[in-house]
């Protein structure tokens, strides 16, 4: 795929078809294969074309506004909290308790986005304007989302598989967070593999799109490759802190299904 002007790709019919036809690989493979995917797969790729279509048209709107792309990023955080919930719990949004579901992922979100949104605008490496702000944030809530997700899910498989175990260090005398920590923090860390792949690999297999973007924007290969650094390491810690906070609510019994 070569560049053409400032973009990557370019908009017109040839777009259309090619995303067209990888729709229906996509779909003919879950079906043919025997997976039973092939409808989430034609649903998700036709809310990926309408999402970004409008929100293509609402960043055209809000990018010149710190106080809109401030809110953009909260509707972010929000849609990212609802649906690290429904995967953790396998439960629709609006299944009974959903406030009490969403504030738990939320909360997991929230703590690995904020300090390092924070460190990145404190130390002047990003511009505070809408137009640095949302894609940096957008990354971070996505990996801090994708963690929170990976994690629940692994935790409450490895409990409900476990069960008996965590019984017996409770007849032990253990108290139930201990007792659950014990089976379930080195199932928690399974969820950064995919960080640490990417961030190990970086460069050798794949130039993410921080890199591609800085370089389509003009920028230098160094600058790229220094944005790209920042990006990955916020990654690894806002991921980080996301499933130490996912394993703790589980533990706890605040995010439970």
């Amino acid at each position: 795929m070569c560049a053409v002007g400032n973009s990557v790709v370019q908009v017109g019919p040839g777009l259309a078809l090619a995303a067209v036809a990888l729709t229906a690989l996509a779909v003919a493979v879950g079906w043919t294969s025997g997976l039973g995917q092939q409808r989430p797969v034609a649903v998700a790729a036709l809310r990926a074309a309408v999402q970004l279509a409008v929100v293509s048209t609402v960043l055209a709107a809000v990018l010149g506004s710190l106080a809109l792309s401030t809110l953009f990023v909260l509707l972010m955080l929000t849609v990212a909290a609802a649906t690290a919930a429904g995967r953790v719990t396998r439960l629709p949004v609006h299944a009974p308790g959903r406030v009490r579901r969403v504030a738990a992922a939320g909360a997991a979100v929230l703590t690995g986005v904020v300090p390092v949104v924070a460190l990145v605008l404190a130390s002047g490496s990003v511009p505070l304007r809408g137009v640095a702000v949302i894609p940096v944030a957008g990354i971070v809530i996505g990996g801090a989302m994708t963690a929170t997700s990976l994690a629940g899910r692994r935790l409450f498989d490895e409990l409900d598989q476990r069960r008996g175990e965590v019984d017996a260090a409770l007849a032990l005398g253990f108290l139930p967070r201990d007792a659950v920590l014990e089976i379930a923090r080195p199932v928690a860390a399974t969820a950064l593999v995919p960080g640490l792949d990417q961030t190990r690999t970086v460069g050798l297999v794949t130039l993410p799109g921080a890199f591609v973007g800085v370089l389509l924007g003009g920028g230098s290969a160094v600058e790229a490759g220094a944005a790209q650094l920042l990006v990955l390491v916020g990654l690894l810690a806002a991921q980080g802190l996301a499933v130490w906070v996912t394993l703790e609510l589980v533990a706890r019994g605040v995010l439970r299904r």
